[in-house]
């Protein structure tokens, strides 16, 4: 368009943008502009509903979460802003809960009922600020997240010689086969098959009457129709698509530790969401983890993670200038530049800028690549050339040490100061084996073995559980496996470590297997 028109160069403002970014397929002014008018009706209608004022004014206020992590007036909550802010509740909640029990470096693992999301945490929240979301181009903060079509929903498929889960998934309606609707098979299912979920622990709600327990004698007869044509058990048939669940999910996690530099074995695993108890040990197994942390709100995380987050404003404009002496001048007043108007905008909502939290990124490459990382901004060159060096060896093996960089792009970001906790003295909790008069069976690596069966409700702070075991809470089952003891914190966080030392080792025959041919073929 620029070259139609004559010109050799061109200078966009802050403001035009959008325009200019409306000839590209897919942009954030597009999605903006298709979802915002959406949003300003519900956000009033319960604003309204609720009695909220607009911020700064006198009376209570209405925020929302966004993408990023931070929350907005609703006033100033936008469509592009709503993309992954449901998730983005889920990171602010894993890393809080981390923090709370003694953990600085965690995963966050998110199963839920069709899919499950995973992030990474070292210290600061890792965003993207040029996201593709469902075909879609966004450019918008929104915090990294990787998505896996593996939940408890997810389909699993049997096709001669080959078995597959997901990526569809059986949804709410009809759900799993043993919610009584008709269902297929689906990951939950291979875990009722496994005895790993247990009708008897679950309310009576399934069936046409809504009055039935999980149907586990239809969970049976299809595994065992999929076991005759395999030559295997139906226990052996479950666990091995529960095998190619796992590994799915422990590869989205691999996508965003070790693809990226990161030894995950030296993190916790943070497990939320309705089923990421029951897979928590072995995603940790897969990927060699240690620790596992289950927070007491571990099912209902992504809503407390948005009770925990704050207010949070940010600014990016692109600059494309060298980095070095010549251009501190270029960045520091654009910085200011931004800063004000970042304020601005905290002030508006009624938060106190000059007590805020604010960092300066700057957003460097390599001259003549298009990959950048951030970098927080000091003032010095040399330190930023330095620590973006260091991130690019960590995530690409190498650097260029006489190839220039430039800034791309710098980002300021404000948020409001943390809210003062409440003080808690928490003694330490006297550890102690617990012990139980009930066991089930459960199939676990090939094997039949009796699991203890443990009420949450009725452990007490110190009390270790050693596997294999099942801990039963409100909002979803632990299953603790073998060679993993769970104990009760003095926090009420569930911590779950392993003693026996891993073995990962795996014997693979001269005849094709479907679930090592499913594994690798996702491998490659």
């Amino acid at each position: 368009l620029v070259r139609a028109m004559g010109f050799q160069q061109v200078s966009v403002s802050h403001e035009v943008s959008p325009l200019v970014k409306l000839v590209g397929r897919g942009d954030t002014t597009v999605v903006d502009a298709y979802l915002s008018p959406i949003l300003r009706r519900y956000v009033a209608r319960v604003a309204d509903a609720l009695g909220a004022t607009p911020a700064g004014e006198a009376g209570p206020t209405l925020q929302f979460m966004m993408s990023s992590g931070g929350m907005t007036a609703a006033e100033r909550f936008q469509g592009k802003d709503a993309i992954l802010s449901g998730p983005a509740g889920g990171v602010v909640g894993m890393v809080e809960t981390a923090a709370d029990a003694g953990f600085a470096r965690v995963i966050g693992f998110d199963m839920g009922g069709t899919s499950t999301d995973v992030a990474h945490f070292a210290g600061e929240y890792e965003r993207a600020f040029d996201t593709e979301v469902a075909g879609v181009r966004i450019r918008a903060p929104m915090m990294r997240i990787n998505t896996v079509a593996a939940g408890g929903g997810s389909i699993l498929h049997a096709e001669p010689g080959r078995f597959r889960v997901g990526p569809d998934s059986a949804g709410a309606n009809p759900g799993p086969a043993c919610y009584r609707r008709g269902g297929p098979l689906t990951v939950t299912d291979a875990n009722v098959m496994l005895g790993k979920l247990r009708p008897e622990f679950f309310p009576r709600v399934f069936g046409p009457g809504q009055d039935e327990a999980l149907d586990a004698d239809v969970v049976r007869a299809r595994f065992a129709k999929i076991a005759t044509a395999e030559g295997k058990t139906p226990e052996a048939v479950a666990e091995g698509f529960l095998t190619i669940a796992i590994e799915n999910m422990a590869n989205a996690i691999k996508k965003i530790s070790v693809q990226r530099g990161y030894d995950v074995t030296k993190y916790a695993l943070n497990a939320f969401g309705g089923a990421a108890g029951q897979h928590a040990c072995l995603v940790a197994d897969a990927l060699g983890m240690e620790a596992v942390l289950i927070h007491p709100l571990s099912g209902l995380l992504s809503a407390y993670g948005i009770g925990r987050a704050t207010v949070s404003a940010s600014r990016q404009q692109a600059l494309v200038e060298p980095l070095g002496a010549g251009s501190l001048a270029a960045i520091d007043r654009l910085a200011e530049s931004l800063r004000a108007a970042v304020a601005a905008e905290l002030t508006e909502q009624g938060v106190d800028a000059g007590a805020a939290h604010a960092v300066t990124r700057l957003h460097l490459r390599y001259a003549g690549t298009d990959t950048t990382l951030p970098v927080v901004w000091g003032g010095a060159a040399q330190a930023a050339r330095t620590e973006f060096e260091l991130a690019h060896k960590a995530q690409f093996g190498f650097v260029s040490p006489d190839k220039p960089v430039t800034v791309e792009a710098v980002e300021v970001e404000m948020r409001e100061a943390a809210r003062d906790k409440a003080a808690v003295t928490l003694s330490d909790a006297t550890a102690r084996d617990a012990t139980s008069d009930r066991h089930v069976p459960i199939f676990c690596k090939g094997a039949s073995l009796q699991a203890a069966v443990f009420p949450r409700a009725a452990l007490a702070p110190g009390d270790r559980v050693r596997g294999p075991a099942l801990i039963i809470e409100d909002n979803q089952t632990i299953v603790i496996e073998p060679g993993w003891v769970g104990r009760l914190t003095a926090k009420d966080h569930v911590v779950l470590t392993r003693e026996a030392v891993l073995d990962r080792r795996a014997a693979v025959g001269t005849k094709a297997d479907p679930v090592m041919l499913e594994i690798f073929n996702n491998l490659f």
